[in-house]
């Protein structure tokens, strides 16, 4: 999904949970009655969880939607929703557990269920979820008198149990009304929407019939009665606050990581991706001319971009898929980007008929190298530096270049609503190689999710053969068909980065790149 710069939201996280001294909560027994005050770099938007792929709304959502399945720390799946389950590349059921209700107290059936996934699987509802979780034409059915929801895939998919499993489950009054999904009502989670302010903080209260939390959860002491959702886009400003005491948990993908390190405050990391290139392939766009595409990749320093990006603590990124474990484990980067060397960027130009004006900068057939250049504003203080670094590289080659700082929503808009754009900045995370599918291929944006108007015939194939295998048997063939992708520069990353979730007062576990609301644990200040 869309990181939250733009990402997808089902990111499994390998999870260290780290931290003494100061802030630590060690010798410290769990309190009852608190609120959980917890930073987000960006305003998450619209809440309906079924019509975003945005990280910081899928985080939001954690709290008020839960999932027919969950997955511990190995990637094996758990109970959320949902007793027990069986799945094929074509079909699935699941049964759910007794006595869930809806944080308006009514039944969570098993039709309201199938409702959900039939709402995504339904192209005319044109859920950005469509293909991502849910192939086009998948349907439920539900039987309520054994609780069970059986799925039939509109397409073969090697990871149906994972994908139709991770699906936000919403409310029957949710589905017949979606406006009360996007103010986060009508949920199933742990927490239900008290205020709503937004670009400002979201308030939450905890539903205290919630009995099904993820495998053999149990309300234990320390839970928060409360959640403050606060929108902090500085994170110098939410690290200040975490050390007040003012914040319990941020996200701190910036160098204030490393003072809070220096105070010993407990942090709970997971790996995303952090640096991606996309370039706008639609028609008249520069980037539809692969040849754009491989200059403007040679004329960067990769490796300086990933130092500057991650303050130095980024490792190189070996595919699409962050999450770890890795499902498919494998480098599927390795060889296929261009070294850095800005005179061959040059000469690729001028083969391709980009020749300097008197001004400058390149043109062809009366049309400029020109390129408005996206980058997100949540993703921390480096980000404007690295987005400069690019428009100073692709300066040097005769572009001309602007940037354009957004906020999560913002590169939304852009990117899967109006199209103006030439490069985006915003990384993806994924938890499936079979995610990446609707982002890389099918419909463009605004009709689909292919915002990037990707047409790579080698990778379409290999998806397909791979989707036909199940689960891990695919796995070669998921990563060549990412490999496919990198050598045409339909997608270009370089650089990965292990972020901290800092906790003050508060511990708690990260899975799915976002916090897990039943794990959090209140301490005494």
């Amino acid at each position: 999904m869309i990181r939250t710069c733009a990402a997808v939201v089902a990111v499994v996280a390998l999870v260290s949970a780290c931290g003494t001294g100061s802030g630590d909560t060690a010798n410290q027994k769990p309190v009852d009655g608190k609120t959980f005050s917890f930073g987000l770099g960006s305003d998450p938007g619209n809440l309906d969880p079924h019509m975003s792929v945005l990280s910081v709304t899928g985080q939001v959502a954690r709290f008020l939607y839960d999932t027919l399945i969950d997955v511990d720390a190995d990637g094996k799946p758990i109970p959320s929703l949902a007793e027990k389950w069986d799945a094929t590349t074509t079909t699935a059921s699941f049964t759910l557990r007794p006595g869930i209700t809806c944080s308006d107290g009514s039944p969570l059936t098993a039709a309201t269920v199938a409702a959900n996934i039939g709402f995504v699987g339904d192209p005319a509802n044109k859920s950005p979820m469509l293909g991502v979780m849910i192939t086009p034409g998948t349907k439920a059915t539900a039987d309520e008198a054994s609780r069970t929801v059986v799925v039939t895939s509109g397409a073969k998919d090697a990871f149906l149990l994972r994908n139709v499993g991770s699906l936000a489950i919403v409310c029957d009054k949710g589905l017949k009304d979606r406006k009360l999904l996007a103010k986060g009502e009508s949920g199933t989670g742990m927490f239900a929407m008290s205020e709503l302010v937004p670009n400002d903080h979201y308030t939450l209260t905890r539903r205290k019939e919630y009995t099904w939390g993820p495998g053999q959860w149990k309300a234990e002491p320390g839970l928060p009665d409360k959640v403050n959702l606060r929108v902090i886009s500085n994170l110098t400003t939410a690290a200040n606050l975490l050390l007040s005491g003012e914040l319990n948990a941020a996200a701190m993908p910036g160098p204030d990581r490393q003072r809070l390190e220096a105070r010993k405050l407990f942090h709970a990391d997971f790996t995303t991706a952090m640096g991606e290139i996309f370039y706008n392939q639609a028609e008249g766009r520069p980037g539809s001319d692969e040849a754009v595409r491989r200059a403007l990749t040679q004329a960067l320093d990769l490796p300086q971009l990933a130092k500057v990006l991650t303050a130095g603590s980024g490792k190189p990124a070996q595919g699409l898929v962050t999450a770890e474990p890795a499902v498919c484990a494998g480098d599927s980067v390795k060889g296929t980007l261009p070294a850095f060397d800005q005179a061959a960027a040059k000469s690729t130009l001028d083969a391709a008929g980009w020749k300097a004006g008197p001004d400058g900068i390149r043109a062809k057939g009366g049309k400029k190298l020109a390129m408005t250049v996206l980058y997100g504003t949540q993703l921390g203080p480096t980000m404007a530096p690295t987005a400069e670094l690019f428009q100073q590289a692709w300066k040097a080659i005769g572009a001309d270049v602007t940037l354009k700082a957004v906020d999560s929503p913002g590169l939304s808009t852009l990117l899967f609503g109006t199209g103006e754009w030439e490069v985006s900045l915003g990384p993806i995370g994924l938890t499936l190689p079979s995610m990446a599918v609707p982002f890389m291929s099918g419909p463009s944006a605004p009709d689909g999710t292919n915002f990037a108007h990707i047409k790579n015939p080698d990778y379409d194939r290999m998806v397909t053969e791979a989707a036909a295998s199940p689960g891990e048997a695919g796995c070669p063939t998921w990563l060549a068909a990412e490999t496919a992708l990198f050598k045409k520069l339909d997608v270009v990353p370089y650089t990965n980065a292990v972020v901290p979730y800092f906790g003050s007062g508060a511990k708690f576990v990260v899975s799915q790149a976002s916090i897990t609301p039943s794990s959090i644990r209140m301490y005494a200040s």
